[in-house]
């Protein structure tokens, strides 16, 4: 969310699965509403707004898994090179539950449920 499209094109390019928000009508809705989605779905929410992190911090559950992107430069080029630089050193925290903060030169990790 809050993040180019291009991003999911280029990334599910690369064989992951990736839905916008605003490509299965949800551009408008409340960021609960699409936490409660990639919930019922297992998805990880990518995304540059740190109300997520915030929701789900707040929630006590473990999933879903959000990455935050915290970087300077937000070109679908840069994002995706950041990306796939750090998902496998981060997949497994994601695959079990965390918020994982994205920045140019450092990914912080925190474990989900936060307590």
């Amino acid at each position: 969310m809050n993040l180019p499209r291009e991003l999911g094109r280029r990334l599910s390019s690369r064989g992951h699965s990736c839905r916008h928000a605003g490509d299965i009508g949800l551009a408008s809705a409340a960021d609960e509403r699409i936490v409660a989605e990639a919930r019922r779905t297992r998805e990880v929410i990518i995304t540059h707004d740190l109300d997520y992190g915030a929701i789900l911090a707040f929630s006590g559950e473990d999933a879903p898994s959000v990455i935050i992107i915290r970087m300077a430069n937000t070109h679908p080029d840069r994002l995706l090179s950041r990306l796939t630089a750090v998902l496998a050193d981060v997949e497994r925290a994601l695959a079990g539950g965390a918020i994982v903060v994205l920045e140019d030169a450092a990914a912080r990790v925190r474990r989900l449920p936060i307590e």
